[in-house]
Formats: structure tokens, sequence, C-alpha cells
């Protein structure tokens, strides 16, 4: 009788994965392109993030105490959602730009549906839009032309849609070397950081590859094989491909719904960039497709093994 069983509640296989462990990963994976935005528009790119973290984290913990819930900051998910709101804004934004954008990531789109595992669309790409739709001007000047360090209001896309500038040469546009927000412009250092998560198996490499590629197909049939890699290297498409769209929580369960939900992603994409009066469509896109995720999982979730029949 010494050698009895004990059997607990489940689950019985457990993992060594945290969301602290998860979410520095991702912070290590956006730190080549933090580095090469310092070098590409000076300092002031690295006080935005900073101002941008500290706006977030500050938020969670007050949001917290004030639902009476427990502070989370220590799983370092405030931290990323801070970092990749500031990734998002121009270089020469207000200081106050990234500030409300994070408190509205955090208190709105995060905490008031219950915190993290909960918030049904991405909280940083929420900033984001809550950005655009009260600061439009903010939000679509002050980029910078790491070439000439001159003040250009024209990013490649926006270029591509008719506004007066000459396209930068496709290395330009592959090393970052174009106007844009923060951490978009940089393509080579976010897919390295890319394909470190995936190394790390934080992601899964199936929403980035069918997103891009979905948006590489179209803009090849709508624009021409010339416009390819100016759609897939001149927005937001490899940040948000990488680091939003794959977010835990707003993308699909399963490897069938990952795909629906990134040629959806891609899809709308373009369809707001080459029909919309906005030369970008990558945060909307993955915002539609995450309301969306529901409904996928609904459809293309297996049913499980066993289970009784609905009697009709």
């Amino acid at each position: 009788m010494e050698n009895r069983l004990i059997a607990s509640s489940s689950p019985h296989i457990r993992s060594e994965e945290t969301t602290q462990k998860i979410m520095l990963d991702v912070i290590i994976a956006l730190l080549p392109a933090l580095v090469a935005s310092i070098f590409y528009f000076g300092f002031y790119s690295l006080v935005l993030v900073v101002i941008s973290v500290a706006a977030a984290v500050a938020t969670e913990i007050a949001t917290q105490k004030i639902m009476k819930k427990e502070v989370t900051i220590n799983d370092l998910s405030a931290v990323v959602t801070g970092i990749l709101v500031a990734f998002n804004v121009p270089p020469n934004a207000p200081w106050w730009i990234p500030i409300l954008g994070s408190a509205f990531a955090i208190a709105i789109a995060k905490q008031i549906f219950g915190g993290i595992g909960f918030n049904f669309i991405n909280p940083a790409l929420a900033g984001r839009a809550f950005l655009m739709s009260s600061w439009p001007t903010h939000m679509t000047s002050g980029f910078i032309d790491p070439v000439t360090d001159a003040i250009s209001s024209a990013t490649p896309l926006a270029i591509m849609k008719g506004a007066e500038g000459e396209l930068p040469s496709l290395l330009n546009m592959f090393l970052g070397r174009i106007p844009g927000v923060i951490g978009e412009t940089s393509s080579i250092l976010l897919i390295v950081g890319g394909i470190y998560l995936i190394y790390r198996g934080v992601i899964k490499w199936i929403i980035p590859v069918v997103y891009i590629g979905t948006v590489a197909i179209l803009a090849l049939f709508i624009d021409g094989g010339g416009s390819i890699l100016y759609h897939v290297f001149g927005g937001g498409l490899i940040l948000g491909a990488f680091f939003m769209a794959t977010d835990y929580v707003t993308c699909p369960i399963t490897d069938k719904g990952k795909i629906i939900y990134a040629a959806g992603a891609g899809i709308f994409t373009m369809l707001i960039r080459t029909l919309g009066g906005y030369p970008e469509g990558v945060s909307y896109s993955i915002l539609l497709m995450n309301i969306v995720t529901p409904l996928i999982d609904k459809y293309v979730t297996p049913k499980l093994f066993g289970g009784a029949k609905n009697e009709k």
C-alpha cells in the first residue's frame, strides 16, 4: 500500500512555457528593428518607444488596481504592446501620441475585456486604429527619409497611390532606408526577428507565409509583377504578419483556420491598398480578421472524438 498512485486534476501534461518567456522572446525578436529605427531616424525613436512602454505598463497597473485584479506586469505583455504601438507611429510623432495609443490599447482593448487571453482584437492594432481615427495628421505625416534626412509625407505605398515622390530602390526597401513608421521600415531585420520566433516555437510559419504570399499573388494580378516587392516591403506587412497577426488570443486555433485567417487578411489588405483611399491596409485587415476568428474556429475546429451527436 506504500506505492499508491495519486491522481491529480487535469491538465496532466504541462509545458514549461510561460507568458513571460514567450513575451521575452517577442521582445528579443523586435530588438533588431528597434536598433535599425534608432540608426535611421535618430535617438527620438527610442524615446517614443520608452514612453510608449512606460504608458502601457502604467495603464496596466492602474486598471488592474481599479478593477481589484492581480497586477500582472511581470508577464511582459504590456511591454510588448507598448513596443508595438510605438512601432506604428511616425518617428517625428509628438511624445503624447504613443502614450494615448498605449493607454487605449491596454485599458480599452485589453483590460476591459478581462485582460490577457480575453481580448478579442489585437491591443496594439486597436491603439493604432484609435490614433489614426483621432489624430490622422500626426499619424500620416512627419516621416523621415533616412537617405536625405528630410521630412517626407510620402511613404512608398503613398507614392504608388499617386502622391508626389520617387519610389526608392528595392535594396533600400529591403534594408529599411525608406520613409515610414518607426518599426515597419527594416524588412530584413523584421524577417530575422520573425524567423527567431518560428525557431523558438513561439509562432508557426503558417500565418506569415500565407499572409505575405496572398498579398504577393494579388499584387501580381492587380498591379503587375513590378509592384510585388513594393507591396511586400513598402508598408507594415512584414511587421503585421510576424508580430501582430500571430497573436495567440486573436487568431484561430487550428492550422486550417490560420490559413483562412491569413488569406483573408491578405485579401483585405490588397482591397484597402488598391481600392480604398488609404495607402496601407495591414492594421485594419488584421483587426477585421480578429473579429472573424471566433466564426472561423466554430466551423473548422474538429469535433470531439466520441462526443454525442446533436439531436434535432
